[in-house]
């Protein structure tokens, strides 16, 4: 049964699909050079964790290992939604970056909302290895520091290789 319900799961939910192009909205280029680059110090950047940066290289090489795409939606989620975390935790509430951020993490809680139905049992367990890793307390030992536009980039950038088939989104 769980077999059924993951191969049922590899189109994108309707719901997935509307919110992943409101994130698209949110994202474009933009507003990430404004709210990311403009209204930081020259140079800035945040600390993350090695498995908080994920890239396109990253989604292909999983891919190529025949990880499901249900599992690199699920493991773009947890990423992304951890590194706006991780941006909002620098910021001030008077920073002019703040209700951007706010509006991405709703966002990102209303994704949420429809990963709920995910068990970590239904994906392979690089994936949920690596999400055990993002939440795990001895991984904070292991940080880079990764500039905050870069961030949502990457975001976007794997955004667009996981739900723009699926969910029939024209380019540009």
């Amino acid at each position: 049964l769980g077999v059924v319900a993951v191969l049922g799961l590899e189109a994108a939910a309707p719901g997935e699909c509307e919110l992943t192009r409101l994130l698209q909205d949110k994202l474009q280029y933009e507003m990430r050079l404004q709210y990311m680059k403009h209204y930081f110090p020259i140079g800035y950047t945040v600390q993350v964790q090695y498995e908080e940066v994920l890239r396109p290289s990253n989604i292909t090489r999983l891919r190529n290992g025949t990880v499901s795409e249900v599992a690199l939606r699920y493991l773009w989620f947890h990423i992304s939604s951890q590194a706006v975390l991780r941006i909002r935790e620098v910021l001030p509430e008077k920073h002019p970056s703040w209700r951007y951020t706010q509006e991405l993490a709703w966002l990102f809680d209303a994704l949420g909302e429809e990963y709920s139905q995910y068990r970590q049992t239904d994906v392979e367990e690089v994936v949920t290895d690596v999400v055990k890793l993002l939440h795990s307390a001895g991984a904070e030992s292991r940080r880079k520091p990764v500039r905050p536009k870069a961030l949502l980039d990457n975001c976007l950038k794997v955004m667009r290789m996981l739900y723009g088939a699926p969910c029939e989104w024209g380019l540009g």
